[in-house]
């Protein structure tokens, strides 16, 4: 009797889940995404306009990234660095390419804001494991994998519990639990803490780093 009342409230859970995160969750990205997009687009205009002096011209920066199951998509973000090279023409070190302007959109986290469009597009949510580089596919183990399993994020667990200052491995243990544990309430519980680190600017860069270094399947 037990395992049956046990499989029913198991089935009913699952049934929840499986709504918000096909249904539900989806509908409040593109609703929250139109909304914000409409709201702040003179900033944008204003950040647009600085970028592209201090940037040649060049104020959004796009890269393939992989989605939700691997898909491969194109992000936008505001371009905070310059494309600036060495005399045997090698990119600089990104903590001397990184302009004034720049380094403000960095520190505020203005620079993910464009990836609302991508969120409208319906290649990424507001909140989710954070869409990185193409080639850490074929590095990842099997747990890390999962981190895939549900759309990429503007922000997720693993960014308001120490975004850059952690290591990757710890960044991928937040990302999978949250695929594990995904709801409206941790959606809403990650929102608000994101909004605290803004404000206080905590995790953005790694030490004496201007951004993180990259995952080679074992860091």
């Amino acid at each position: 009797m037990n395992i049956g009342i046990d499989y029913m409230v198991f089935f009913k859970i699952s049934s929840i889940i499986f709504m918000y995160k096909t249904y539900i969750k989806p509908f409040i990205d593109f609703l929250v995404a139109f909304t914000a997009l409409f709201i702040i687009s003179p900033l944008l205009l204003i950040i647009t306009f600085l970028l592209a002096l201090a940037n040649n011209g060049k104020p959004f920066f796009f890269q393939n990234r992989p989605g939700e199951n691997g898909r491969i998509f194109r992000i936008v973000k505001f371009k905070t660095m310059t494309d600036e090279k060495d005399s045997k023409g090698n990119l600089l070190p990104d903590s001397k390419r990184l302009t004034a302007v720049g380094k403000f959109v960095r520190k505020t986290s203005i620079d993910e804001i464009p990836q609302l469009w991508n969120v409208l597009k319906g290649e990424m949510s507001i909140v989710g494991p954070r869409p990185l580089l193409p080639e850490y596919l074929g590095v990842y183990n099997k747990r890390q994998r999962k981190r895939h399993l549900v759309r990429p994020g503007i922000t997720g667990w693993a960014q308001v519990n120490g975004r850059n200052a952690i290591s990757w491995n710890q960044k991928f243990e937040y990302d999978v639990w949250y695929v594990e544990h995904i709801s409206f309430k941790l959606d809403l519980k990650i929102l608000f803490k994101t909004v605290k680190k803004v404000l206080v600017s905590e995790g953005i860069n790694t030490a004496n780093m201007a951004t993180t270094e990259p995952f080679n399947g074992r860091n």
